[in-house]
């Protein structure tokens, strides 16, 4: 939620916003409108109170002469009822204005890059040594900007579907049967591969000063619209029937909700938390992306890097977690790219989002793999989370990043360490896997 005293001081800053994100600025004019109703109203109530006050003076004097207070008692009634309708219709002007604020976005950092969609969004780096065939030289050159490092892929690689299906370590079919799409039982290799994928980020982050907790994998409303925005609400929330009660779609919102309506003391800033959980997602606007294997699935495990902290030491931190990232995926030697995400396609809550995305070969093209963004103090107004200073109760700043997510981060393995129908295991993933390669017919 943004800084409502601020919207007041400074609308032009807001204004802007909306302009630079190419957005109608109808809802700052509307809560203009409604803000000035609740002003005027606050008027009215505070010279109603005061009239009440003088009465009730008068009333005592009239009564210590003996004289009659009818009129004044009657005027106090009738001043009681219009403080009653005053207050009810403050109750819904108030409810209507904090719809309207939570659903003005977040200031963006001045380094975000203009554009309309994911096509505008900016590349920043690239890292790793990409296998590329020769049809999708062209597009490896303009993604990286002539910038990436590449060899020419020999290798007849195939799609991780058709791969899963070959080595017999992934249903797909027959968890369709039973759950419906956008599901899959992961079996013996490929599931013990996502285990130590979930394992080694674990520690990875744990040797980075990160508390590691399993955060409940449901929260109530309070707190799911507070750590969250309407799009992802709507796009990705299940909802418990006949409960307060949602799926988590990432252990962000739980651990962003950790604080709720709670002070934070200074000295205890930053407090770093890899969550883990399982992750359950309706992808209500993904019809017909990636509709086979498990790129793009309802449930899948999640390593998320969260960061509470002081105002002043956000930015330092948003660059904090994009090199563990990077390090982590550079760890695993996936070839990625860093790209600054542009004011058409940042969503809501973010003042600024990195995402990383992996190179694929098999879909000759970069993925997704990690969104690194800062909400600055625009969750923690939503949740009301706080820190003390000197006194002062500030709004803490919130950030976070992904670790892994393991089903994508299991398909960028397939298609990058494949070989003739083996797979082999990042070498980082073989203490924790305990093979070093998956192959047809393995116990």
């Amino acid at each position: 939620m943004i800084d409502i005293k601020l919207l007041r001081e400074k609308p032009e800053l807001f204004y802007e916003d909306m302009k630079r994100r190419s957005r109608d600025d109808s809802l700052i004019r509307e809560f203009f409108n409604i803000d000035n109703q609740w002003k005027s109203n606050v008027r009215k109530e505070n010279d109603l109170r005061k009239e009440k006050n003088a009465l009730s003076i008068e009333i005592s004097k009239l009564m210590k002469q003996g004289l009659d207070t009818t009129h004044n008692k009657d005027r106090v009634r009738e001043i009681n009822e219009e403080l009653k309708k005053i207050s009810e219709e403050q109750g819904k002007i108030e409810e209507d204005r904090l719809s309207i604020v939570s659903r003005i976005p977040n200031i963006l950092h001045p380094s975000v890059p203009s554009g309309a969609s994911d096509e505008d969004n900016k590349f920043v780096k690239f890292a790793g040594k990409a296998k590329v065939t020769g049809t999708n030289i062209a597009e490896f050159r303009k993604a990286t900007e002539n910038q990436g490092i590449f060899e020419d892929d020999d290798v007849e690689r195939i799609s991780h579907v058709d791969l899963m299906e070959m080595l017999n370590i992934a249903d797909i079919a027959r968890a369709g049967k039973i759950s419906g799409a956008r599901f899959y039982f992961l079996k013996e290799r490929l599931f013990k591969l996502e285990m130590a994928l979930v394992n080694y980020a674990i520690d990875f982050l744990s040797q980075r000063q990160f508390t590691v907790m399993e955060p409940p994998p449901m929260i109530n409303k309070r707190a799911i619209w507070g750590a969250t925005d309407m799009e992802t609400f709507n796009e990705a929330v299940y909802k418990i029937e006949d409960e307060d009660l949602y799926l988590i779609s990432t252990s962000e919102h739980p651990v962003a909700a950790m604080f709720m309506d709670e002070i934070i003391e200074s000295e205890e800033l930053p407090v770093r938390i890899a969550g883990y959980s399982a992750c359950f997602r309706k992808e209500a606007g993904a019809h017909g992306k990636d509709s086979k294997g498990i790129f793009r699935v309802h449930n899948f495990k999640k390593v998320e890097q969260f960061i509470f902290s002081k105002e002043e030491d956000s930015w330092d931190f948003h660059e904090e977690l994009l090199r563990n990232t990077e390090d982590l995926l550079g760890s695993l030697e996936i070839p990625y790219r860093v790209i600054n995400v542009c004011t058409g396609d940042i969503g809501s809550l973010a003042a600024k989002k990195y995402d990383i995305e992996g190179w694929f070969p098999v879909q000759g093209k970069f993925r997704e793999l990690a969104s690194i963004s800062n909400d600055t103090d625009y969750q923690a107004r939503s949740l009301n989370i706080r820190y003390r200073e000197k006194g002062e109760l500030k709004y803490a700043h919130t950030l976070n990043g992904t670790a892994v997510a393991s089903t994508r981060t299991l398909v960028a393995i397939m298609e990058n360490f494949q070989n003739k129908g083996i797979i082999e295991v990042p070498k980082v993933l073989i203490p924790y896997a305990g093979f070093d390669h998956i192959e047809l017919n393995q116990d």
